[in-house]
């Protein structure tokens, strides 16, 4: 009989990790250029080893032109100049592993820079074998091969001068998609992978991976309302040869070293979670859902910031607990490098902001799956309220503030609304360690501006209070590493349709753990199951309280009960 992936005889590492995501531009710089670096993260590794996290995962540290912040990769085997060197890396990765820390990459290989080598020679001399390593397509009667838009605006396909043939692009008009119908640049792809296995590192983080493979009929997608353009996404999105090309990826790479793999899978249904994670399939450990950080989208995207209920949130995590138990296996997050702030985005940021920041961090932290901490919610940071947009420096938020007022009419205070409320920004200033100048990120002049706030709201100030977010963080992660249940267990969601209180049980033969979270300002009464009443109360973020039939929770409490 073959073991479930979560007996213990099965149970890999990752099961077990706490990851915590660093955006290096914004994390700690060294060197008082107003850019984080790799020296800057070595600095504060004794940091997150109090916190108690087991995982570094790097948004992209290698050479890059950054049009898209690093995600547009021109050497694949060299570190960012403004990050420092190879030399550094390799200093950074020592030491992390010394304190018991594993590093994780951001593995980019949907796309590369324009300024990659392939391209340029592919560009270059249309007779080179690097032309396949890209798709390129010629007019159809003068016009575009399709009328797909890319996914920060505009057509997927940018002419090339010298050929007259078109070359695609999901993302900017500088990250050229490569084609992974070439085996060539499969191999590319493995040999670059092996590169940084064979240095020490311990897991990738892969962008976009399911936009690997695409409908090679190249069909026109459906009409996009209020533009000229059309959704290429059922084209594109979790394509026919995806499963095929990242079973190869194991055979030939990730099987061959102790790694941990999450996969960004825009689009990705609960089957296809499955596909991608079921160890027998041996593809991906786990992979990043989108449909939580999705509500409230609407005609204009997210950028339409819609109202979105609690009911909702509920019904698309507990279905993600329940579709993935003994069948794959669940990542954990609620923000990161694309996504504004958490507590900004379902808590309260205002008048309860250490109260939802810790509740939103018991809520999640106790569901099956890995669980991601980016960089500055472990202490509660906040979406920022630039005055102008010119303040901003994300690429999809520059083009959507234009796109918004040039082709949809929104005025300037609307657009601006949005931006505060969703822009990519918001998880991007930098970190804010102190209440010194700059926060304590840069003797320099900061790449991106500083959230104001950051005097009140600092990683120094929340390590020396006892009581605070940081502190919440570092209990809630013992924790649930103390507990196999929260790891093994099942799921059962209680009172779906409760308007502000989010409540499930996790279960297995020898515990029985009920997590409650209370989205609301207001206080109010709930009533508990049964086999709950005079529990042992493990966490809350107030001060603890008899465990009653009847709990009065107080504005965004968050408790953890066993049952006797």
């Amino acid at each position: 009989m073959t073991p479930s992936p979560l007996s213990p005889s099965a149970r890999p590492w990752f099961q077990d990790a706490v990851v915590y995501q660093i955006y290096p531009r914004s994390f700690q710089d060294s060197d008082g250029d107003g850019v984080g670096d790799l020296r800057g993260v070595t600095s504060r590794l004794d940091y997150l080893a109090r916190l108690g996290v087991d995982v570094i995962w790097l948004s992209p540290i290698f050479a890059s032109p950054n049009d898209d912040n690093g995600y547009d990769i021109s050497d694949y085997r060299a570190i960012m100049t403004e990050f420092g060197t190879m030399a550094d890396f390799d200093e950074l990765l020592a030491a992390a592993h010394q304190r018991g820390l594993k590093i994780m990459l951001d593995l980019v290989v949907n796309h590369s820079s324009d300024e990659h080598a392939w391209f340029m020679e592919a560009s270059e001399n249309p007779q080179s074998d690097k032309r396949d390593y890209y798709i390129w397509k010629p007019p159809v009667d003068g016009d575009l091969p399709t009328h797909w838009q890319a996914f920060f605006g505009g057509p997927v396909w940018q002419r090339d001068e010298a050929s007259g043939d078109y070359y695609l692009h999901l993302f900017s008009v500088k990250q050229p998609d490569l084609n992974w119908e070439n085996p060539a640049l499969r191999q590319e792809v493995y040999d670059l992978m092996r590169f940084w296995c064979d240095k020490g590192i311990d897991g990738f983080r892969m962008d976009v991976i399911n936009l690997i493979s695409k409908d090679q009929r190249y069909p026109e997608g459906e009409p996009i309302p209020g533009t000229a353009l059309t959704s290429g996404y059922p084209y594109f999105m979790n394509g026919p040869r995806v499963h095929e090309f990242l079973q190869e990826m194991n055979r030939e790479v990730l099987g061959r070293y102790d790694l941990m793999t999450v996969g960004e899978t825009p689009g990705a249904s609960v089957e296809d979670a499955v596909r991608y994670s079921d160890p027998s399939r041996h593809e991906l450990n786990m992979v990043f859902q989108f449909e939580h950080v999705g509500l409230g989208s609407g005609e204009r995207g997210k950028w339409t910031n819609a109202p979105w209920t609690l009911p909702e949130l509920k019904a698309i995590l507990s279905r993600w607990q329940i579709g993935l138990h003994n069948r794959g296996w669940n990542s954990l997050y609620w923000d990161n490098h694309d996504q504004p702030r958490a507590v900004s985005r379902f808590g309260n940021d205002s008048e309860f902001r250490v109260e939802s920041a810790k509740m939103l961090a018991t809520v999640l932290h106790f569901m099956q799956g890995t669980p991601y901490i980016y960089q500055g919610e472990e202490f509660g940071m906040t979406n920022v309220a630039f005055g102008h947009i010119e303040q901003h420096n994300d690429l999809e938020t520059l083009h959507a503030a234009e796109e918004l007022r040039e082709l949809h009419g929104w005025s300037q205070e609307r657009i601006m609304a949005a931006v505060h409320a969703m822009s990519r920004d918001n998880a991007r200033t930098p970190v804010q360690w102190d209440a010194s100048p700059n926060a304590g990120f840069t003797s320099g002049k900061p790449w991106l501006e500083i959230n104001p706030n950051y005097s009140e709201i600092n990683a120094e100030a929340a390590e020396a209070d006892p009581d605070s977010v940081w502190h919440h963080y570092r209990r809630t992660i013992a924790l649930r590493k103390s507990l196999d249940v929260v790891r093994d267990g099942t799921y059962e969601l209680l009172d779906a349709e409760h308007l502000s209180v989010f409540a499930y049980v996790r279960g297995d033969s020898k515990t029985r753990l009920l997590v409650i979270g209370h989205f609301s300002s207001e206080t109010e009464s709930y009533r508990i199951p049964a086999e709950f009443m005079g529990g042992e109360l493990l966490s809350s973020n107030y001060t603890a309280a008899e465990v009653n039939e009847h709990l009065t929770l107080r504005p965004y409490h968050g408790l953890v009960i066993r049952a006797r």
